[in-house]
């Protein structure tokens, strides 16, 4: 059939991963570090991707393509979400959904112990992160871009003090969070959510996937997005 859907300049495309993360559908991946369509009938071709793309690689194109097939999307996500289940005792040891407490600096030294980890749980990735832990109930989220710690020296103490942290990078990962992060506010009374990102565009995808989790939730929320520059500074 001849229907509308979108077509991606793969030599406009600067791969930032954005529109893959703003798709909700899955219809595009990243290959060989360049946004690519890889189904047609998962492209329903309403164009979410198309204002999230800062180099207007983008476009609608009306062309032969297979039907948008709704049930097919639905299947795909709901095969997703099965993998956002709470990681039981005989999964991966460094999966296991675990409550930390963050340790308290030695009064003796002055070493390290006087920059005590302020890690609340375990595991932090987002991929990783059971949709329902104890430790979400009535948290201060802190989604965080992989970088942003190492750009910023005093990152656990500035940030991480009394947050659940959630990190990961859409563009690393290939992967839309929206849907896992929907779920994880739909089914915790999770008191904030704050974003911390980096400077440089690939970094929109994990504001976006924030921004989308928090609509498609529908909760109020405070909301803060957090903004540092490559050498580590607070932009805003």
């Amino acid at each position: 059939m001849i229907r509308k859907i979108i077509q991606i300049d793969e030599e406009k495309c600067s791969g930032c991963g954005i529109c893959a993360a703003a798709c909700h559908e899955g219809a595009i991946g990243m290959v060989a570090g360049k946004a690519k369509l890889l189904r047609d009938d998962y492209c329903d071709g309403l164009g979410d991707c198309l204002p999230v793309c800062p180099t207007g690689a983008i476009t609608f194109v009306e062309r032969e393509a297979a039907a948008y097939d709704e049930a097919a999307v639905l299947a795909k996500k709901a095969q997703a979400l099965k993998g956002t289940a709470p990681i039981t005792m005989t999964g991966c040891p460094g999966s296991r959904s675990q409550i930390l407490t963050p340790s308290t600096p030695a009064l003796h030294s002055a070493k390290e112990s006087d920059f005590p980890s302020q890690l609340r749980q375990w595991p932090v990735q987002i991929k990783l992160l059971p949709v329902c832990a104890p430790y979400l109930e009535n948290a201060d989220l802190l989604i965080a871009a992989d970088c942003t710690a190492y750009a910023h020296g005093n990152f656990h103490q500035a940030f991480m003090q009394g947050k659940i942290t959630l990190i990961g990078c859409p563009k690393l990962d290939n992967a839309d969070y929206s849907e896992k992060l929907t779920e994880i506010l739909r089914q915790n009374a999770v008191k904030s959510l704050t974003v911390i990102r980096m400077e440089v565009p690939c970094c929109g995808g994990i504001e976006h996937a924030a921004r989308t989790a928090l609509r498609s939730s529908g909760k109020d929320l405070p909301f803060h997005v957090i903004t540092l520059s490559t050498d580590g500074q607070l932009i805003h």
